[in-house]
């Protein structure tokens, strides 16, 4: 009994500690963080591009989406990649024509979000 105690204690200690060198870090930090947590669980996200209010493109199955870093500076490049189906129906299924491709998504882009797939 005593054992189951301190094997409790121990885990909230833990959890304890997770939260406080969780609430150190910066912002980008966490959102790193997140981000590592989510890659290896994975998920399947949408990314749909605007023009105005109409969605031009679409991308389904999309693992995650990854910032670009200099190879040589380390420094954030004002673009995001990722691979995913283009949709070129744009009806949320990948049809036998529709190809898994790279894409990027420049700081110049129209507007587009990310999103997990509601289906």
């Amino acid at each position: 009994m005593v054992r189951r105690g301190l094997i409790v204690s121990l885990m909230v200690l833990m959890g304890v500690g997770l939260g406080v060198g969780m609430s150190a870090c910066t912002q980008e930090s966490q959102n790193q963080i997140s981000r590592s947590i989510q890659n290896w669980t994975g998920t399947n996200g949408v990314v749909e591009v605007y023009a105005g209010e109409k969605v031009v493109r679409r991308f389904i199955q999309v693992d995650k989406l990854s910032t670009a870093y200099g190879t040589s500076d380390g420094q954030a490049r004002p673009y995001r990649f990722g691979y995913g189906v283009l949709d070129e129906n744009l009806n949320f299924v990948k049809d036998p024509e529709e190809k898994k491709v790279y894409f990027e998504l420049g700081e110049y882009t129209a507007q587009y979000i990310f999103f997990e797939s509601p289906r």
